[in-house]
């Protein structure tokens, strides 16, 4: 089970690397040096706007788009179960609260994309965007949880053989070592290898 968790979890840290860093694994890969993290405040416009490519063409930000309107009809069942009777203009007070607070998405993609600014450079931001933005981009935005679910259930598939595998011939190799008699299971409550 613990050798399971952990192959999901670097799985998982795998494709995450695979889906968010393509430019910074083929520029390891050529041999170009990366470029040092940056501050917030020596980011260039033309950067920032680098930035903001890729965050769009990876879909950084699109989980956080319903934040909003999941707040907004939440507050409507608190402030409706206190007053049914006035529901309509409850309604519409928390919507016009809603549509006037609706700008403010602006500031998560530009603090988005200042952390992508700021761990890749501008060429590399354009590659990522340039990428994404390309069929195979979109492709491997559209198919990858698909392909993810399906290395994971591969993964483990693998992992129950190995183990399945590695505990036969450990056992086999210590019938051998012990005149052919199997190891015991160890008797409750005693520490193993005391029995």
């Amino acid at each position: 089970m613990i050798f399971s968790q952990s192959m999901r979890r670097s799985a998982f840290a795998a494709v995450a690397a695979i889906f968010l860093c393509p430019a910074a694994v083929s520029a390891q890969q050529s041999g170009e040096a990366q470029p040092a993290t940056q501050s917030g405040e020596d980011i260039s416009e033309s950067h920032l706007q680098a930035a903001r490519a890729a965050v769009a063409a990876i879909h950084a930000t699109d989980q956080f788009d319903e934040i909003l309107l999941n707040a907004a009809t939440q507050i409507k069942s608190e402030l409706i179960a206190n007053r049914p009777d006035m529901e309509t203009k409850i309604s519409d007070l928390v919507d016009d609260a809603a549509v006037n607070l609706a700008p403010r998405r602006a500031d998560l993609e530009t603090e988005v994309a200042r952390i992508y600014a700021r761990l890749f450079s501008e060429d590399e931001l354009n590659q990522i965007a340039g990428f994404y933005d390309s069929e195979a981009g979109k492709k491997l935005l559209a198919q990858g949880p698909q392909a993810t679910r399906n290395m994971l259930q591969a993964a483990e598939l693998w992992s129950r053989g190995i183990v399945r595998d590695l505990r036969q011939a450990a056992f086999d190799g210590f019938r051998q070592m012990n005149g052919g008699q199997p190891p015991q299971a160890p008797t409750e409550g005693a520490p193993a290898g005391q029995n």
